[in-house]
C-alpha cells in the first residue's frame, strides 16, 4: 500500500528528463551554490533497468521490510523480554536506545552518501543494523540488550536515508508494520523473542549478496574522480563531525537524567542534577557550533526559523511517540494486566494497525483529488488525540490513527529542491528525538505509577518483586491473592502513561495547522 500522492512523486525518468532541459540561468545558480550539484547536472545520468534493477528493488524492499519490522516488533516481545532479564527499568531504553542513535546520526549520514561509494555505504549501515540485531538475539542482560538495539538504531540511521522520501519503495516498511505484531507474538511464544532478531541477519544477509553481485550507477560527490579529490579536513569539517560529538552527549545525559530520576535515583540526586546541567552545557556549546557553522552545520539554525519545517519538525516530534508508547505499552497492558499470550497480543494490536494503513491511504486519495494536505494533517492530529485519550481506558479494540507524512509533504512542497535533503534529515531526526524522548518519559510514568500503586492495591507484595519478575513473569511468582490488586496497580500506571500520550497528540493537532496551505498540485505544474 502506498498513501503518498501521485502529485509529489519524482521518478528518476522525470529528474533525468528535466535535467537535460537546457537551462543556463539554473546550472549556473547551482554550481556558484555548490559546484558538485552543477557538474552533475551536466553529467548524462546512469541508470539501471532489467535484473539488475530487480534485484536492487528486493534488496532495499527487504531491509526496508526489516527495519520497520525492528522497530515494531519488540513491542510484543518486551513483556517476555522483561522476565528474562527479571526487569522493568529497561523498557523505556529498548525503544529509545535505538531512536536515540538513529536520530544523532541521521543529520549526518546523508552527507557521508553524497561523498562515498553509495552501493558500499549502504552495505555498511546494513552490516552495522545486522550486528545490533546479532547482540540483541545473544544478549544475556538488559543492558547488552540496550547496547544492541543501540547499533541496530546506528544502522538504521544510513537505512533510512539511503531512500528517496519519495519512492514507492516504502511499502516495504509498510507490510513490516502490519506483519510484525503477528510475527513477534508467533515468534516470541512458540520459539523465543531472541529469534525476532535472528530472523534479521539471513534476509539481510542475502540483500547484500544481491547489492554486492552488480555495480551500481554513481552521481555526484560519490562519484570515483569526485571522491579522489575529497581531502580528509574538508570531510571533516563537511560532516560537521564536531557537531555530531556535541550533540550525541548532550541527548544522552538528558535521557539518562530522565530514565534514572525518580526510579534508580531521587530526582534531587547529585547524579540526576549533574546530567541535567551536563546535558544543559553540552546544548549551549552545540547551538553556539552550529550557528558559526551556518549552512554548513549538522542541522541548519537558519532552516529551523522557516514555519513549515519548524510546524513540521515538532508535528514529528509528538506524533511519532503516540504510535510507539502506545504499542510498546498495549503489548504490557495485553499480557501483564489480561494475561495474554504474545500471540494473542499480536492479534488484539492488528486491528488498530490495519486502521493506520486504511487512513493512510483515505487521506493519501484526499490530498491527491483536493491538492491540500493540511485538512488530512489536522483531521489525523485530532483524531489521533482522541483515540489516545480513549486509550486511557485501556479497552483491547480502541484504535488511533497515524497522519506522519503529511508533515514531510509539506516541507518538501513549501522548500526548493536544494533544501529538501537537509530538512528531510531534521525533520527524521525530531521524529526519533520525539520517540526517544517520550518513551522515557512514558517509562519513568509507568515505573513510578506502578512504585506507588503497588503499596495501595498489593501491600504484602514488594515492588522490587513484581519489578524483578518481569511483566510476562510475574503471575509465577506472585501470590494468586495478590495477582488482582498487581493487576489494578499495572492497570492504572499504563493508564497514566496513555495520559501522556494525548497530551503529545494534542501538541501535534496544535503544531500541524502551521504546515501551510501550499498546493501539492501547483509543486508538480
Amino acid at each position: 500500500m502506498n498513501s503518498r500522492p501521485d502529485s509529489i512523486r519524482e521518478t528518476n525518468v522525470s529528474r533525468e528528463a528535466r535535467s537535460s532541459r537546457p537551462n543556463n540561468n539554473n546550472n549556473n545558480s547551482s554550481s556558484q551554490g555548490n559546484p558538485a550539484v552543477g557538474n552533475e547536472d551536466e553529467v548524462e545520468h546512469e541508470y539501471l533497468s532489467g535484473v539488475k534493477l530487480a534485484l536492487v528493488i528486493i534488496a532495499v524492499i527487504a531491509i526496508a521490510l526489516l527495519v520497520m519490522l525492528d522497530m515494531s516488533i519488540i513491542a510484543t516481545a518486551i513483556p517476555k523480554i522483561t522476565s528474562d532479564f527479571h526487569s522493568t527499568a529497561g523498557v523505556g531504553w529498548y525503544g529509545s536506545a535505538y531512536l536515540l542513535t538513529s536520530c544523532t546520526l541521521q543529520p549526518m549520514s546523508g552527507k557521508v552518501y553524497s561523498r562515498f561509494n553509495v552501493k558500499y555505504t549502504y552495505i555498511a549501515f546494513i552490516a552495522l543494523f545486522e550486528l545490533g540485531s546479532l547482540v540483541c538475539g545473544v544478549s544475556t542482560s538488559s543492558n547488552m540488550f540496550i547496547v544492541g538495539r543501540a547499533i541496530a538504531g546506528m544502522g538504521s540511521s544510513g537505512v533510512s536515508n539511503a531512500r528517496t522520501l519519495r519512492s514507492d519503495l516504502r511499502s516495504g516498511g509498510q507490510i513490516g508494520v502490519v506483519a510484525s505484531p503477528l510475527i513477534g507474538g508467533a515468534l516470541t511464544e512458540y520459539a523465543t523473542w531472541r529469534w525476532c532478531f535472528y530472523i534479521n541477519l539471513p534476509i539481510g544477509g542475502l540483500a547484500v549478496l544481491f547489492l554486492l553481485s552488480i555495480s551500481l550507477p554513481e552521481h555526484g560527490l560519490s562519484r570515483p574522480e569526485q571522491r579522489s579529490e575529497i581531502k580528509f579536513a574538508s570531510l571533516f569539517s563537511d560532516l560537521d563531525i564536531i557537531g555530531f560529538l556535541l550533540l550525541s552527549p548532550t541527548l544522552v545525559m538528558f535521557l539518562l537524567a530522565l530514565e534514572w530520576g525518580g526510579t534508580t535515583y531521587p530526582w534531587n540526586t547529585a547524579m540526576v542534577i549533574d546530567l541535567f546541567c551536563g546535558s544543559a552545557g553540552n546544548l549551549v556549546l552545540f547551538l553556539t557550533w552550529e550557528y558559526k557553522k551556518g549552512d554548513a552545520a549538522m542541522i541548519p539554525l537558519k532552516m529551523i526559523k522557516q514555519r513549515v519545517v519548524c510546524s513540521s519538525s515538532l508535528t514529528m516530534f509528538f506524533l511519532y511517540a503516540n504510535s510507539l508508547i502506545c504499542s510498546y505499552y498495549l503489548a504490557v497492558y495485553f499480557q501483564g494486566v489480561r494475561g495474554e499470550p504474545p500471540m494473542f497480543s499480536g492479534v488484539y494490536m492488528l486491528p488498530g494497525v490495519i486502521a493506520q494503513m486504511i487512513s493512510g491511504f483515505l487521506s493519501g486519495l484526499a490530498v491527491t483529488r483536493l491538492g491540500y494536505y493540511l485538512p488530512s494533517a489536522v483531521t489525523g492530529t485530532l483524531l489521533t488525540a482522541i483515540g489516545s485519550g480513549l486509550m486511557s481506558l485501556v479497552t483491547p479494540h480502541t484504535s488511533m490513527g497515524k497522519w506522519m507524512d503529511w508533515p514531510l509533504i509539506a516541507v518538501q512542497t513549501n522548500l526548493p529542491p536544494s533544501k529538501i535533503a537537509v530538512s528531510m534529515a531534521f525533520l527524521y531526526f525530531c521524529q526519533n528525538f520525539g520517540g526517544a524522548l517520550w518513551l522515557s518519559f512514558a517509562s519513568t510514568v509507568f515505573n513510578t505509577g506502578l512504585a506507588n500503586l503497588l503499596p495501595i492495591y498489593a501491600p504484602n507484595v514488594s515492588v522490587s518483586e513484581v519489578t524483578s519478575a518481569g511483566v510476562s513473569g510475574m503471575r509465577s511468582v506472585i501470590p494468586h491473592s495478590s495477582l488482582v490488586g498487581v493487576g489494578i496497580a499495572y492497570n492504572d500506571a499504563i493508564q497514566h502513561v496513555f495520559y501522556m500520550v494525548a497530551g503529545t497528540a494534542g501538541a501535534a493537532f496544535i503544531f500541524s495547522w502551521g504546515l501551510g496551505w501550499k498546493s501539492v498540485q501547483k509543486r508538480r505544474a
